[in-house]
């Protein structure tokens, strides 16, 4: 997946002009980061379902550039991007939900998302009760919905340029 100076989308329910890798959980599908999505819709869907989470929340897309080619030619900067649902994205996000921490020693993770229409597969994979194999079978068949992990704030600061929120 290539960005190509893209724009790329936050949901939120607040407007992150300043965004902090320091912030976020470590059980998430690429551990603690600021996550992005070129998938406009898919940002807005997810700062609608955080903002229905709050009374009287409200759904914010950010709007961000990213300079793909300036970052790409960075040779300091550790990334892992996995082009579809495969067996290293599967067992990738089974060690992040075991707390074993893969993304660890990476800067920027790029790849698919573990949401509502994968989660019960990965999981049967994770729990032991399906194999590697019968879980790439049904992910197969998934769309994928993109995500950026940046762990990196030196990333964020050089590459990343607040655009403009919108509020849904």
């Amino acid at each position: 997946m290539s960005l190509n100076n893209a724009i790329l989308f936050h949901g939120s329910t607040l407007v992150v002009e300043k965004p902090l890798v320091d912030y976020g959980r470590p059980e998430l599908d690429f551990g603690p980061g600021f996550y992005l999505t070129h998938d406009r819709e898919q940002a807005e869907s997810w700062a609608q379902t955080k903002a229905g989470r709050l009374r009287n929340g409200k759904a914010v897309l950010n709007i961000y550039r990213f300079d793909e080619k300036t970052f790409s030619e960075q040779l300091a900067y550790q990334r892992l991007v996995f082009a579809d649902y495969n067996q290293e994205w599967l067992d990738f996000i089974a060690d992040s939900r075991k707390g074993h921490s893969p993304w660890q020693s990476l800067d920027w993770i790029e790849g698919g998302v573990a949401n509502d229409s994968v989660i019960s597969t990965v999981d049967a994979y994770v729990d032991g009760f399906i194999s590697a194999e019968q879980a790439i079978g049904q992910l197969v068949n998934e769309r994928l919905r993109h995500q950026v992990c940046i762990r990196q704030q030196s990333i964020i600061e050089q590459f990343l340029t607040f655009e403009q929120a919108v509020i849904l």
